[in-house]
C-alpha cells in the first residue's frame, strides 16, 4: 500500500454543503416541509461526499484541499487546509451518517412538541454540522482551532434553544468552558508547538522535531493541548458545561453531546497524541516518579470515568444521568489514548463509534419518553416499559452495550483497551495495570446506574413502586405509589388522600360519592364545590393544642378537613412542618413505609434531593403565582404545585421551556396518568401506537448499528479503518502484535 496525497475539492464541498443548507433552510422559514427537505438533502449530500473517499482513504489515499499560506513566520508558512485521510475519515464518516439518523429524530422530536423557532434550530445544526466536518478534516492546529472554536458558537443557539433563563445560563456556561476556556488553551499550544518545531501540520506519527525540543516545553505544549481538547471531552474537573447542557433539546443532547461536540474533543486529543507528537514521544515525555506524558493523561481519564459514574448513579433525571454517563464513557477513549501499544490505541479510536451509536440510542429513547408522556425522572417510570416496549427495549439493549457485555459495540472497543492495559504492565511499567482495574470497575458502575433504569420500567409496578435507595434515600428503598393520585390513581379521583370513591373532589375523611361540601366549611367554601381547603398546615397543628372541639383557623380552614390522622402523630420539623417520616432508624424496611396523608400529591418526591413543603394551601398559592388551572384538577395538580426548589420545576427536563407544555399534551406532566400506563402490545407498537415513527425509527436504526459494530466490527468497515491508522502511526517494534 502506497500513500498517495491527491488534490481533491471534495473535503471543502463536505464543509460547504451544510453551510448552504443552513441558508436554504432559512430562505424556507415559510414552508416547514421544505425546510426539513433541506435538511435531509443536504445530510444524504454530505454522507455521500463523505462515503465517496472512503474506499480510495483505505487504500492509503489521502484528498487534499488547500486555501494556500496566509502565516508566514519563523518556520513552515501555515495554510489554512482540509485534508481527509484515515483518522479524519474515520470521525467524519460517523458524524454525517449519524445527521441522517438525527436529521428524520428531529423532524418527529420538534412538531411532536410543537416547538418554536424551529427554523433557527435547523440552520443551527447544519453549521454545526459543518464545523464538524471541518475539524475531522482539518490539516493543521490552525484550521481545527478555527473550526473548533465556529462550532463552540454555532451550538449555542442549539444549547439556549428554550431561551428560559436556565437555557441562557446553559449556553453561557457552555461557551465560558468550551470557547474562552478550551480553546484558548488550544490557542496557545498551538503557538507554543509552531514555535518548538516550525510546523503545525499533522504528520502521521507526529511532527519530527518535536522529539528534539525542550521536554519541558513540549510537555506543557502537551497538556495545553490535550486540556484544551478535553474541555470538550468532559475531562474532570472542567465538566460542568455538559450536565447543564442537558437544557437542549434532545436531538441536540443525542448527536452534539454524544457525537459531534463531545467527540470533537475526543478528536482534537486523538490528533495530538497521534499526529502532532506522535506515541512513542507522548510515552518518553517524562515526569517525577516515573510518570509519562501518556500516563498523566490515561490517569486522568481513569478517575474522571470511576467519578462520574458514581455521581451517575445518584441522578434521578434521565437525561442528567445520560450525561453523566457521556463524561465517563468519553474518559474511556482518553484513557485508551494514553496507553502505549497497538490494542489500547485500537479499543480507543474503535469506542468513538461504539459510543456514538449506543449513546445516541439512550439520548433519543429519553426524548421519545419525553415526548409521548411528559417524564423525564426515572422513578416516574416504573411500569413504563408496558406503555413504550420498543423504546424501553432498545434503551436496555444499547445499555448493555455500555456496560460491555458481548456481542455489542461496547464490549469491542473496552476488551482491546483492556489486553492493552494488560500489555503496557506487563511490557513497560506496572501503573497500567491499575488502569485495566479502572476499567474493570467502570463496567461495574455501568450497570450499577443502568440497571435501575430497566428493572423500574420492566420488573415495577406503577402503584407499588420500590424508590430505589441510590435515587431517594433512605437507604433501603421504600414503597410508594407513582400514579396520579395516592390510592393508586382511579380515574376520577381528584384529591382523594385517603383511598375515596369516584367523584370524591376533596374528600379527607372517607367522604362518600359526590360530597363536595364537607360538614365544617364556611358558606364561601360551599359555593365552590370544587374548591380545594386554602388552609395552612401549620395553622391547623397550632390550633390543634388550644382547641378542644372543632373550630376555624383564622384562614377559614375547619380541622375537620385535616386527613384521618392524630395530629399529635403528625411528623413535623422544627418549624411545625407536616412532613412525611422518611427516617431510616426505627423502620422495618421489609414493610411498606408509612403514608401519611396531608392532602398533598408528594408521593413522586425526593425528599433526599428538594425541600418540598406538604399541605393544603400550597396548591392555590401556587396557582395564583404561576396562573396555572386549580389544584382541584388532580391531572394538573403535580405540575401546579411545584416549588422552586423541586427538582420536577427545573426546566432542564423540559425543551420545550418557551410555550404553554399543555398546548401539545395528553392532560399530564410527568409519571403514568390516572389508572397506570396503558399496556402496548408489540404488534401495536410497531403500527404506530407507541409513538410516530420519525422518533422510533432513528432510535431501531442507532441501536442496529450498535449491535452490527458488536457483531462484525471489520465488515461495517470501523475496524479496518482503525488498524489502518494506528499501523501508520507506532513505531516498528509495537505494530501489531
Amino acid at each position: 500500500m502506497t500513500d498517495v496525497v491527491l488534490s481533491d475539492p471534495r473535503p471543502l464541498l463536505a464543509v460547504l454543503v451544510s453551510f448552504v443548507a443552513a441558508l436554504l433552510i432559512v430562505a424556507s422559514h415559510r414552508s416547514p416541509n421544505v425546510r426539513e427537505g433541506w435538511t435531509l438533502v443536504a445530510s444524504l449530500a454530505k454522507f455521500g461526499i463523505v462515503a465517496s473517499m472512503l474506499p480510495a482513504v483505505l487504500d492509503g489515499t489521502t484528498f487534499e484541499w488547500t486555501a494556500g499560506a496566509f502565516l508566514p513566520g519563523v518556520g513552515a508558512p501555515i495554510e489554512f487546509a482540509l485534508r481527509a485521510d484515515a483518522l479524519g475519515m474515520l470521525f467524519a464518516f460517523l458524524a454525517s451518517g449519524l445527521w441522517i439518523i438525527t436529521s428524520f429524530y428531529s423532524i418527529g422530536y420538534m412538531r411532536g412538541l410543537d416547538e418554536p423557532n424551529q427554523t433557527r434550530y435547523f440552520a443551527a445544526f447544519a453549521v454545526s454540522l459543518a464545523a464538524t466536518m471541518g475539524i475531522a478534516f482539518a490539516g493543521n492546529l490552525v484550521t481545527i482551532f478555527v473550526f473548533y472554536e465556529l462550532l463552540s458558537i454555532a451550538t449555542y443557539p442549539l444549547v439556549a434553544h428554550d431561551e428560559t433563563a436556565e437555557a441562557r445560563s446553559a449556553g453561557r456556561k457552555y461557551l465560558a468552558y468550551t470557547m474562552f476556556g478550551g480553546g484558548v488553551l488550544v490557542l496557545a499550544g498551538t503557538a507554543l508547538v509552531y514555535l518548538l518545531a516550525g510546523s503545525v501540520d499533522f504528520t502521521a506519527g507526529g511532527i519530527a522535531e518535536l522529539a528534539n525540543a525542550d521536554p519541558g516545553l513540549a510537555m506543557l505544549a502537551f497538556f495545553l493541548l490535550a486540556i484544551g481538547f478535553g474541555v470538550k471531552a468532559g475531562i474532570m474537573p472542567l465538566h460542568q458545561w455538559l450536565p447543564e447542557a442537558m437544557v437542549a433539546p434532545t436531538p441536540v443532547s443525542g448527536l452534539l453531546h454524544a457525537v459531534a461536540v463531545v467527540k470533537s474533543g475526543a478528536f482534537g486529543v486523538s490528533r495530538v497524541v497521534l499526529d502532532v507528537f506522535g506515541p512513542e514521544l507522548v510515552f518518553d515525555l517524562s515526569l517525577p516518579l516515573g510518570f509519562t506524558a501518556g500516563l498523566v493523561l490515561s490517569t486522568i481519564g481513569a478517575i474522571t470515568l470511576t467519578a462520574a459514574s458514581l455521581i451517575a448513579l445518584r441522578k434521578d433525571h434521565l437525561k442528567r444521568r445520560l450525561a453523566y454517563s457521556t463524561i465517563s464513557q468519553l474518559s474511556y477513549i482518553i484513557l485508551g489514548l494514553g496507553l502505549f501499544g497497538w490494542y489500547g490505541l485500537v479499543g480507543a479510536l474503535l469506542h468513538i463509534p461504539a459510543h456514538a451509536f449506543m449513546k445516541l440510542t439512550l439520548f433519543f429513547c429519553a426524548g421519545n419518553i419525553h415526548v409521548s408522556t411528559h417524564t423525564d425522572y426515572i422513578s416516574q417510570m416504573a411500569g413504563i416499559g408496558k406503555r413504550m416496549p420498543l423504546t424501553m427495549g432498545a434503551f436496555t439493549v444499547a445499555s448493555l452495550g455500555m456496560a460491555g457485555i458481548p456481542l455489542l459495540a461496547g464490549f469491542v472497543s473496552k476488551y482491546y483497551m483492556l489486553i492493552g492495559g494488560v500489555r503496557m504492565g506487563m511490557n513497560f511499567t506496572p501503573v497500567a495495570y491499575y488502569l485495566a482495574g479502572a476499567l474493570l470497575l467502570s463496567g461495574v458502575l455501568n450497570i450499577a446506574y443502568f440497571w435501575p433504569v430497566i428493572y423500574t420500567a420492566f420488573f415495577e409496578a406503577e402503584d407499588a413502586h420500590d424508590a430505589k435507595p441510590l435515587v431517594d434515600f433512605p437507604l433501603g428503598g421504600e414503597s410508594r405509589s407513582i400514579v396520579a393520585a395516592t390510592d393508586g390513581g382511579r380515574g376520577d379521583d381528584h384529591a382523594a388522600t385517603d383511598g375515596g370513591r369516584g367523584d370524591d373532589h376533596a374528600a379527607t375523611d372517607g367522604g362518600r360519592a359526590g360530597d363536595d361540601a364537607d360538614e365544617g366549611r364556611d358558606g364561601a367554601n360551599e359555593e365552590d364545590d370544587d374548591a380545594e381547603p386554602a388552609g395552612d398546615v401549620d395553622d391547623i397543628v397550632v390550633e390543634a393544642d388550644d382547641s378542644d372541639g372543632p373550630s376555624s383557623a383564622p384562614d377559614g380552614v375547619d380541622e375537620s378537613e385535616v386527613p384521618d390522622a392524630d395530629l399529635d402523630d403528625l411528623p413535623t420539623d422544627e418549624e411545625g412542618v407536616v412532613r412525611p417520616d422518611f427516617a431510616a432508624t426505627e423502620r422495618d424496611f421489609s414493610e411498606p413505609a408509612e403514608r401519611v396523608d396531608t392532602g398533598d400529591y408528594a408521593v413522586d418526591q425526593r425528599p433526599s434531593d428538594a425541600d418540598v413543603p406538604f399541605g393544603p394551601g400550597r396548591d392555590d398559592a401556587n396557582s395564583t403565582d404561576t396562573g396555572k388551572p386549580d389544584a382541584g384538577d388532580a391531572d394538573r395538580v403535580a405540575d401546579a404545585d411545584r416549588g422552586p426548589d423541586d427538582p420536577h420545576g427545573d426546566h432542564d427536563d423540559e425543551p420545550h421551556g418557551g410555550h404553554d407544555a399543555d398546548t401539545h399534551d395528553d392532560g399530564h406532566h410527568g409519571g403514568p396518568p390516572p389508572g397506570g400506563w396503558e399496556h402496548i402490545a408489540g404488534l401495536d407498537a410497531l403500527r404506530g401506537r407507541e409513538s410516530t415513527w420519525f422518533t422510533l425509527g432513528p432510535i431501531l436504526a442507532a441501536m442496529t448499528l450498535a449491535v452490527l459494530l458488536g457483531v462484525i466490527p471489520y465488515e461495517m468497515g470501523f475496524l479496518e479503518l482503525i488498524e489502518l491508522i494506528v499501523d501508520a502511526r507506532l513505531p516498528e517494534g509495537v505494530v501489531r502484535p
